[in-house]
């Protein structure tokens, strides 16, 4: 009896086993089995994925390459613009010291500080540094910046007819703009015409009135 109990334990553990090795193989196996023309297409699709990533990163690379080469001193020319600001506070200050108004020493200065002002803008210039544009231009908010209105009834509104600070840029960037004055019309002038314009109107028309 216990023979037999024990065979038919060992009969039960031997279709467990065979059981659990079926499902292995059936995990293990693949789903389908690809032909060699699918093999082929598929390592195909993986070359052309990783041929189109690497030329991503070339023309990326190509383009950081040219942006450092033609940028790269871009922080150090910002920089050095304030040497022309330095050079033009120096003459203003020439200009506006009473005791050296009219003097030779006084010309003779201001002409050297002008050379050195030509001699650092062509150095700039040969760097692709630019100065912007401004005195009779209209006001441009990608290169130019109103400080101030400056009634001018002569100039259109808008008309930058200041410089208070020379602005520049670096090949196609803004290196900082130009911080200018712009025209306006003078209103109490501007209502005083129109009320003279009325007037005249009305004489025009009280006259043809009397005849």
């Amino acid at each position: 009896m216990e023979k037999d109990q024990n065979t038919e334990t060992e009969n039960k553990i031997n279709k467990e086993d065979n059981q659990t090795k079926a499902s292995d193989d059936i995990q293990q196996k693949p789903d389908k089995e690809l032909s060699s023309e699918e093999k082929v297409k598929e390592l195909e699709d993986k070359l052309t994925r990783t041929f189109a990533e690497m030329e991503n990163q070339r023309r990326r690379y190509e383009k950081e390459k040219d942006e450092a080469f033609d940028y790269g001193g871009f922080s150090f020319a910002r920089e050095t613009l304030n040497l022309v600001d330095n050079l033009e506070r120096a003459k203003q200050s020439l200009k506006n010291d009473e005791s050296l108004s009219n003097t030779k020493n006084l010309d003779k200065t201001l002409e050297h500080l002008e050379i050195l002002n030509k001699d650092l803008l062509s150095i700039f210039k040969k760097n692709n540094i630019e100065p912007i544009a401004s005195i009779n231009r209209k006001l441009d908010p990608n290169y130019h910046q109103a400080m101030i209105e400056i009634e001018d009834n002569e100039k259109e509104p808008g008309t930058i007819i200041q410089e208070i600070q020379k602005g520049f840029t670096m090949k196609d960037r803004l290196l900082r703009p130009a911080l200018v004055g712009v025209s306006k019309k003078d209103e109490k002038k501007e209502n005083k015409n129109e009320e003279d314009k009325k007037d005249e109107k009305n004489m025009e028309k009280s006259n043809k009135n009397d005849q």
